[in-house]
C-alpha cells in the first residue's frame, strides 16, 4: 500500500498529461479537485492490483465529454457523488475500492478525489493505460467487463442510469446524456470484484504517472535534457519504449466539437527545415502522426506533445500557433497491443484508414 498525499500531486497530474496523450481533462483542474479532497478527507490509500482481495467490489469512475468544455464549465468536486450514489442504487453493491478507466488527465485525479470523499481505496492501475474518447475502448471491455449499469450525473444533480445491452451501447447513450448536460459529465461504470480488476487491469499507471512527473521534474532541477531522462524512464518500465519523433513550431491547429468530442488537428513544421512537417489527428487525444511521405506513430501507442523548453505535456484544448514543442511516441505494454485489443481500439475503430503500426522501428528524429 502507498498512501497519495496532496504534494504528490503535481507530479501526478504532469505524469498523467502525458499518459493522456492529449487528451482525459485538464490536469490542472483535476489536481486542484484532488488537492482540496485530500486537505478535507485525508490522504488516499492506494492499492498495488495484487494487494487486493478477490472478493472487493470495484468500480470505475472519471470524467466524460469533450476536455474543451471543462475549461469554461469548472466542476465543483462533488459530482461524483450522486453518481456513485446512483451507481450503488442500480447494482445492488457497495463499492470497495475504486479504479480509473483512464490513466490521462483530469481523470486520473477523478479516482483520487472520489476514494478520498468516500474513504476507500484507490487501485494502482486502470483501463486504458493512457486515454481513449469512448468508454467502450477500456481493457475492462476487451477483456470480458461489462460497462453496465451505468450512472451518469451532472453539477446540476441530475443523474441518469443506463443499463444497455453492451459497453458500446451504454457508451452511445451516456454520451447523449452527456451532450445534454453540456458536454461534460461524470461516470461510474465497469464494476467487477478484485480477480477480475488483476486480470483486465493495465497494472501500475497511477505509480507510473508519478514515476513520469518526478522523473520531468528532478532532470529540470539539474538542468539535464528532460527528454532523455524521460526516455530513459520509460525503458525501466511496462511501456519499454519512448521516442523523440520530432521538435518544432505549430503552424496550423483545427479545433472543433462534434457528438461530444474535441476533433480536429495540429501540424509541426520542424526547427530542421529539410525534414517534413508533421500532422497529428486529434479525437479528445492524439490518435495519428504523419508526415506527407510515412506514418510515424499511431494508436493504442501514445503521441505526446511536450512543450519544448520544459517538457511540459500540452493537452489538445491548449495548443496554440506558434507554441516550440517535442513530439514523443511511447510504445503500450503487450495488454493493449493483442489482436483483441486492437478489435476495440486499434486505429481503424477511430475511423483511420491504417493498420496498427508498432514504433519498434522508429528511429529519434536526429539520429
Amino acid at each position: 500500500m502507498r498512501l497519495i498525499t496532496a504534494d504528490m500531486l503535481e507530479d501526478l497530474a504532469v505524469g498523467a498529461a502525458v499518459l493522456g496523450t492529449g487528451g482525459g481533462g485538464d490536469p490542472y483542474i483535476g489536481k486542484l479537485l484532488a488537492q482540496a479532497a485530500i486537505e478535507e478527507f485525508g490522504p488516499v490509500r492506494m492499492l498495488r492490483l495484487e494487494e487486493v482481495a478477490d472478493a472487493t467490489w470495484v468500480a470505475a469512475c472519471g470524467g466524460m465529454g469533450a476536455p474543451t468544455i471543462v475549461i469554461e464549465k469548472t466542476p465543483a468536486g462533488d459530482e461524483l457523488d450522486a453518481a456513485f450514489a446512483a451507481y450503488e442504487s442500480a447494482a445492488g453493491r457497495r463499492v470497495e475500492a475504486i479504479i480509473a478507466f483512464e490513466a490521462g488527465g483530469m481523470n486520473s485525479m477523478a479516482p483520487i478525489l472520489a476514494a478520498a470523499r468516500r474513504n476507500v481505496p484507490l487501485l494502482d492501475a486502470d483501463g486504458m493505460g493512457r486515454a481513449f474518447p469512448r468508454l467502450e475502448m477500456e481493457t475492462f471491455n476487451v477483456y470480458g467487463v461489462d460497462a453496465n449499469p451505468l450512472a451518469v450525473a451532472d453539477e446540476h444533480g441530475n443523474v441518469v442510469v443506463i443499463k444497455a445491452r453492451n459497453s458500446a451501447l451504454s457508451e452511445w447513450f451516456a454520451r447523449a446524456v452527456t451532450i445534454r448536460m453540456g458536454g461534460q459529465s461524470w461516470v461510474v461504470n465497469y464494476g467487477m470484484d478484485g480477480a477480475t480488476a488483476r486480470r483486465v487491469s493495465v497494472p501500475g499507471t497511477m505509480s507510473l504517472a508519478l514515476g513520469i512527473g518526478a522523473t520531468l521534474r528532478e532532470a529540470r532541477a539539474a538542468h539535464r535534457d528532460p527528454i532523455d531522462d524521460l526516455v530513459a524512464f520509460f525503458a525501466t518500465t511496462h511501456y519499454k519504449r519512448a521516442v523523440l519523433m520530432e521538435s518544432g513550431k505549430i503552424v496550423d491547429v483545427e479545433r472543433f466539437t462534434k457528438d461530444g468530442w474535441a476533433m480536429g488537428s495540429a501540424t509541426i513544421v520542424p526547427f530542421d527545415r529539410r525534414r517534413a512537417p508533421v500532422t497529428v489527428t486529434i479525437q479528445n487525444e492524439y490518435l495519428l502522426a504523419r508526415t506527407a511521405e510515412r506514418m510515424l506513430a499511431i494508436v493504442p501507442d501514445l503521441i505526446c506533445i511536450l512543450d519544448f523548453d520544459t517538457a511540459t505535456p500540452i493537452t489538445t484544448e491548449r495548443l496554440r500557433y506558434g507554441q516550440r514543442v517535442n513530439l514523443l511516441a511511447v510504445q503500450t505494454p503487450p495488454i493493449m497491443r493483442t489482436e483483441a485489443a486492437l478489435a476495440v481500439f486499434g486505429p481503424r475503430c477511430f475511423g483511420l484508414d491504417h493498420d496498427y503500426s508498432p514504433i519498434a522501428g522508429l528511429r529519434r528524429w536526429d539520429e
